[in-house]
């Protein structure tokens, strides 16, 4: 209910301007064709009320009501039934009642499209047929230049005001798509890329490695006896290490560094341009950072980690050659102690 109405006010908000800006100079246009004509006073008080009044107290009506967007749905039906008024009120006058019209039809797509359009049209018919039930029809064909120059302001200002409306949307609209797909690549609970994101720049950081003949390393992280953790101090207590340790992974990674949530209290991080003995400093301050954490509320856990580095190598066929290598070092680290960082045993010369 509250996430509609959100959207209701929004889109009112938008339609306030070009509602306000189309209706005022749009008024003049139609002035400028009634004053040739022989009209009643109380059709300048409507016409005032009309381009000067109305589009404020259609904003109040639609942001005050409990459903804004039917509430302004209304509102722009009722513009159109005013711009077939006016249209035939000035007797069809060829330049204001096509300007009027053609602004109105303008509004109507924008706000709703097609389905939009078809009502305001009818609603345009019925105000063309009000306006003959008062004063019969008429035609003048006749354009006078103070008329032609009482429609450039139409002409010009109000497309001017529709577009940046909708430029404004746009950039709305990439705004959230780039949020959604932000959100599509990343885990929940720790922020970080989840697992099909972070495969993806695996793949990405394999393809550079072999173009560049870059260096690049790459971890699995586990911690250690981690269902014990939630058996014994329950899956909040669980969660709350899994979002510790995203957090030590930030702050001892560099920007280039890409880190993701593999699966469960697995964790996996890209670190390109580094060679496998820095990353293995790396690594071990963070294995020595979640060594020395305590929760305030169960000061007893210890929590350790079981680290396994694979540095990229010509002879991979792919990435996940190159996934599979670090996930074989991590199964040495959990098999031989855990609470140790292992190197895949093709490259263990280089220490472990």
């Amino acid at each position: 209910m509250e996430n509609q109405r959100g959207k209701g006010l929004s889109f009112a908000r938008r339609i306030y301007l070009p509602r306000t800006i189309g209706l005022g100079i749009g008024s003049l246009s139609v002035g400028a064709a009634l004053y040739t004509l022989n009209m009643p006073a109380w059709i300048w008080a409507f016409l005032l009320f009309n381009g000067f009044i109305w589009p404020h107290l259609a904003f109040q009506l639609s942001t005050r009501s409990a459903f804004p967007y039917q509430a302004e749905r209304r509102n722009l039906f009722y513009d159109s039934l005013c711009g077939g008024f006016w249209a035939a009120t000035v007797q069809f006058n060829p330049l204001t009642a096509v300007t009027v019209l053609a602004m109105m039809s303008m509004n109507n797509v924008a706000a709703g499209g097609l389905k939009m359009l078809r009502l305001g049209t009818i609603a345009q018919v019925a105000g063309v047929l009000v306006s003959w039930m008062i004063f019969g029809p008429g035609f003048n064909l006749v354009t006078t230049p103070m008329q032609v120059w009482a429609c450039l302001p139409m002409l010009t200002l109000y497309p001017l005001a529709l577009g940046m409306v909708c430029y404004q949307l746009a950039i709305k609209l990439a705004q959230h798509k780039r949020t959604l797909s932000a959100l599509s690549r990343t885990d929940s609970l720790t922020g970080l890329l989840n697992h099909g994101a972070w495969k993806d720049l695996l793949r990405i950081a394999f393809q550079q490695c072999r173009q560049h003949q870059q260096p690049a390393t790459i971890a699995l992280i586990d911690i250690d006896y981690f269902k014990g953790i939630n058996d014994t101090y329950g899956h909040i207590i669980g969660d709350s290490v899994l979002r510790q340790l995203s957090i030590e992974i930030k702050n001892n990674l560099r920007d280039s560094d890409m880190a993701g949530r593999y699966g469960g209290d697995e964790f996996c991080v890209i670190l390109p341009n580094m060679p496998l003995h820095q990353a293995r400093d790396v690594m071990e301050r963070l294995r020595e950072v979640l060594h020395d954490y305590r929760h305030q509320q169960v000061p007893q856990l210890r929590v350790s980690l079981s680290i396994g580095l694979a540095a990229y190598q010509t002879s991979f066929a792919d990435a996940l050659a190159w996934l599979d290598d670090a996930d074989k070092a991590l199964y040495i680290a959990k098999n031989t102690g855990r609470n140790k960082i292992s190197i895949a045993p093709c490259l263990s010369a280089l220490g472990s």
